[in-house]
């Protein structure tokens, strides 16, 4: 399995901290949106895509490379993102969800947990989900790539041409 983990991670390094995780568990290698050629995806049997969440959604830059993309012809991909607030991945994911499925993108699973957040009025009060990260969330993260692993190969092996005899 040849994977990549496309990441846009900035004010405090949240989501970069849970794709390194990610990309451990998976021996996958991490860019930025701006440093993938779209065509080089194709080379790629495996993708996540992941930011901080902007005001409901991921990142401008992750979207505008989804955008870019060829048709996905059913690559496995999988979403993952770092929020102030957890347990609105439904909602934070969605906007990516509908994008890579018209493309013809196989959404693996998802994966969101807090992350250290000062953005906009959360700055007045300094900061929501402090310490966020942490070793708990990486465990997680680390237990999601795993589980991405196991199920991608599962996927495999139902894929093979089944041999007659």
């Amino acid at each position: 399995m040849k994977a990549l983990l496309v990441c846009e991670s900035y004010h405090h390094s949240n989501t970069q901290k849970v794709a390194q995780v990610i990309a451990k568990t998976l021996d996958a290698e991490i860019k930025k949106p701006q440093e993938v050629d779209p065509s080089e995806t194709a080379d790629y049997s495996l993708i996540g895509f992941g930011s901080g969440i902007y005001f409901g959604k991921h990142h401008g830059s992750i979207l505008k490379l989804v955008d870019k993309l060829p048709q996905g012809n059913n690559k496995t991909v999988f979403i993952f993102s770092t929020s102030g607030e957890e347990g609105k991945i439904e909602g934070f994911h969605r906007k990516l969800h509908r994008k890579l499925e018209e493309k013809g993108y196989n959404i693996l699973d998802e994966f969101n947990c807090a992350g250290y957040d000062t953005f906009l009025f959360n700055k007045v009060v300094g900061g929501i989900s402090k310490g966020r990260p942490n070793q708990e969330d990486l465990n997680a993260a680390q237990i999601f790539g795993e589980k991405l692993k196991r199920t991608y190969n599962v996927l495999l092996l139902c894929d093979r041409p089944s041999s007659s005899k």
